[in-house]
């Protein structure tokens, strides 16, 4: 019987994204039956899957109990979730990024700081340029950089909810060169591209006016994002790694496991990829 599986998304994308599309139609040709279901819909019967397949749950940070409920009712049903829920539920939080300067891999320095302990590291901080975001986020929803002890980033920083935060430096490199996004499939390297913020910005997403470039990477970013890649444990089915090179090193911004923009356009034979290996998964 031909396996039938969920194409995870949101409510805001119940039709999937377009730059998802090709994806439907490479699952079918893998022998599967792909279905686009908003994840927080109370009358999908997902025990009527094979298998969830994360895409556009990009609301998921937004709701983050309740989707970590979702996960944990799918677990309990028996159907497999792609990526594994274990690695999903670890990757929902940036702390993770701690344990894995620990494993050996370079990170862009981080510090955490919840609630109130917001303002005492940032204090630490004074006259360095920084970036706040929360743990769990996406979007650069929360984000803010500026100068540790001016008014104008105190102000900011008053006005954040108090949740759990990474504080970072800013790395000037994103705005001058780019950040790096390497596209992994099954633990093989597929595809790379760098992202750009817009004149007067630093957030190099879409929704902010960044741009993309399809772009070969140096072995010094090839050999960073791989060692990235290896040390989270379990390979994932899909990965993204975004990073920025800093002073001729690989420096790991994020690891994304569970919803990320994986560039088909950029690259359409990744989508085949992508279809095959979760057919082989099932």
């Amino acid at each position: 019987m031909t396996k039938r599986i969920a194409l995870a998304t949101s409510a805001e994308h119940a039709e999937l994204p377009p730059t998802d599309l090709p994806l439907v139609d490479a699952l079918r040709t893998a022998g599967l039956d792909p279905v686009a279901e908003v994840w927080t819909d109370p009358s999908v019967d997902w025990s009527a899957y094979d298998a969830v397949l994360l895409r556009s749950v990009w609301d998921y940070h937004r709701r983050y109990d309740e989707f970590t409920e979702w996960l944990a009712r799918l677990d309990k049903a028996g159907v497999p979730v792609l990526n594994d829920s274990g690695l999903v539920r670890w990757n929902g939080d940036k702390r993770y990024l701690l344990e894995l300067r620990e494993r050996g891999v370079a990170i862009v320095p981080s510090q955490v700081a919840a609630g109130a302990c917001l303002h005492e590291v940032v204090s630490g901080l004074d006259g360095q340029e920084i970036v706040v975001k929360p743990t769990v986020g996406a979007t650069a929803l929360h984000t803010v950089r500026g100068v540790a002890g001016s008014t104008e980033l105190d102000q900011a920083l008053a006005e954040l909810p108090e949740i759990v935060y990474l504080v970072q430096p800013f790395q000037p490199e994103i705005v001058a060169d780019g950040e790096w996004s390497l596209i992994f499939v099954e633990g093989e390297f597929t595809h790379a591209v760098i992202k750009r913020a817009a004149a007067g910005d630093f957030r190099v997403q879409s929704d902010f006016g960044g741009t993309v470039t399809p772009t070969d990477p140096t072995p010094v970013v090839l050999d960073g994002a791989r060692t990235a890649l290896e040390a989270v444990g379990p390979t994932p089915t899909y990965a993204r790694i975004d990073g920025v090179v800093v002073n001729g090193r690989f420096l790991l911004m994020e690891v994304e496991l569970i919803e990320p923009e994986l560039f088909f356009p950029q690259y359409p034979q990744a989508v085949d990829k992508l279809a095959a290996a979760v057919a082989a998964r099932l």
